[in-house]
């Protein structure tokens, strides 16, 4: 073997090592100038438009209810997070807090809180789901079961201690676990809960959270079923339950966040495994072949997609401000043409990203996994 082989061999190795899948690097070696900074996407600049004098509010999460419904949550103004997320020893890295060039607003001069948009397809608001601003405190996630014929919007509601089932136009609340503003470790309570997965019976799984550090899993009554989990670093114990996700063996991915890895469980709680070394992952989705598993990483701010067996296949994402570019990866959702929404929460805004006609498909978000 000739040395020109053995370093071109080299270096293919050290690329796969990389995280890059084969066709991505092969296209970029060709390529004149360009940093990847957005992967197979091509971001729309200013695509997110409130409307709102002053807009000033975190996004933390974003769903899809149609390609013209995109429904999102938002947080307090930018710098009031909670001082348990910027304060506290939970491993929320320096580069995640608020800009310190940008100051509060007293109370008073504060504009009103639009925590439930639904927004059309052209990034403009189209409801504004104000009648339930006294009832939820800070919403952590929005999402919508895929077995749910009605489309009713979940609301993890982390300050407010609560999990909220509401009708798909908003209008009815159809279902209330926890007590608003009362932090428990019991069946009926929770303590800074942030995620939310759901199973074809209508039961789901509630990562509780940023305290409880455990996993609890309710009846689509919202009857308790089952719990897991202890505040800790070893096998099983967590350090911020930040999202839970479903595969097709009904095995429980949960996204340790604090812990800097995923673990994963069967049914019932018992341990099988942990990817270790992944930056703060605040949420995970099953491809739909289930053969892999995306993971947006706040520490990284990147989205990142590894096979069953937590190898790293390729990844992208730059951390600031630019179009394109992220300030707090909290979570992301994908509509069926294959469109990738992102909650960048510190830049207070979705980010909409559209496949280029190019792209590698292997580096394209999947749909989400479903049992059929």
């Amino acid at each position: 073997m000739t040395a020109k082989w053995v370093r071109f061999i080299a270096w293919a190795a050290l690329a796969t090592c990389a995280g890059t899948t084969g066709p991505a690097l092969a296209q970029r070696t060709t390529e004149r100038g360009g940093m990847d900074e957005t992967g197979p996407y091509q971001v729309i600049e200013n695509w997110f438009k409130p409307g709102v004098d002053h807009w000033n509010q975190v996004v933390t999460s974003v769903a899809v209810d149609t390609p013209n419904r995109i429904i999102i949550a938002s947080g307090d103004e930018h710098l009031a997070q909670p001082k348990s997320l910027i304060l506290s020893a939970d491993g929320v890295p320096s580069n995640l807090r608020p800009d310190p060039k940008e100051t509060p607003k007293p109370d008073s001069e504060k504009t009103h809180l639009h925590q439930i948009l639904v927004l059309n397809a052209d990034g403009k608001v189209s409801e504004d789901w104000s009648q339930w601003n006294e009832l939820i405190a800070v919403p952590h996630t929005v999402a919508i079961s895929p077995y749910d014929k009605d489309r009713h919007v979940w609301i993890v509601d982390r300050e407010g201690q609560q999990i909220l089932e509401f009708t798909n136009d908003g209008k009815k609340l159809v279902l209330k676990i926890g007590e608003k503003g009362v932090p428990g470790t019991d069946h009926s309570h929770f303590n800074l809960p942030a995620g939310i997965a759901f199973l074809p019976d209508g039961s789901f799984y509630v990562a509780d959270g940023y305290r409880n550090t455990r996993v609890i899993k309710f009846d689509a009554a919202g009857k308790f079923q089952l719990e897991w989990g202890t505040k800790g670093t070893e096998p099983g114990q967590f350090n911020l339950v930040h999202a839970v996700a479903i595969d097709r063996l009904r095995r429980v991915f949960v996204a340790d966040r604090s812990n800097n890895r995923i673990q994963i469980f069967d049914a019932q709680g018992k341990f099988l495994d942990q990817w270790t070394n992944i930056r703060q992952p605040a949420f995970l989705l099953i491809s739909a072949d289930n053969k892999s598993v995306w993971v947006a990483s706040n520490g990284e701010d990147r989205i990142a997609k590894y096979n069953m067996n937590g190898v790293l296949q390729t990844y992208w994402g730059v951390h600031g401000r630019l179009p394109g570019w992220i300030d707090n990866f909290h979570n992301f959702a994908v509509d069926p043409a294959g469109t990738l929404y992102v909650a960048d929460a510190f830049n207070n805004r979705v980010q909409k990203f559209i496949p280029r006609s190019d792209a590698d498909k292997a580096r394209l978000v999947s749909q989400p996994f479903v049992f059929k």
